[in-house]
């Protein structure tokens, strides 16, 4: 390769390594094998909010990061979400951009994907 082709394919290879560093570094922070965020259990009971939530999340159609099942009591499996007013285990707020983790509401089969 001459001197100008090599600069041009550095340059490409670090302009493609840094638009792929924030979905890497999100994706560092979500624990699949236990279903956490930065240490926090994907289930239980769950607060929306509209300002400071714990976990900013994007609700998609497709390839999520987590299938979200609503249930009325015992919230106890990955991805089964109860949503209270008060005493929250942990707060979401619902953006449509730039979210922390990725969602789609589900009837059955919830969980990390």
């Amino acid at each position: 390769m001459n001197t100008i082709s090599m600069r041009v394919f550095k340059r490409a290879l670090l302009a493609c390594a840094l638009l792929g560093a924030p979905s890497t570094v999100l994706a560092g922070q979500l624990d699949k094998a236990e279903c956490t965020y930065r240490g926090i259990p994907l289930h239980g009971k769950v607060k929306i909010v509209t300002a400071f939530p714990d976990i900013k999340v994007r609700v998609v159609n497709a390839f999520a990061d987590l299938s979200v099942k609503k249930v009325n009591a015992f919230a106890n499996k990955c991805g089964e979400w109860q949503i209270v007013d008060s005493f929250p285990d942990f707060t979401i707020q619902l953006v449509d951009a730039f979210g922390d983790i990725t969602i789609n509401w589900t009837d059955s089969f919830p969980g990390v994907r």
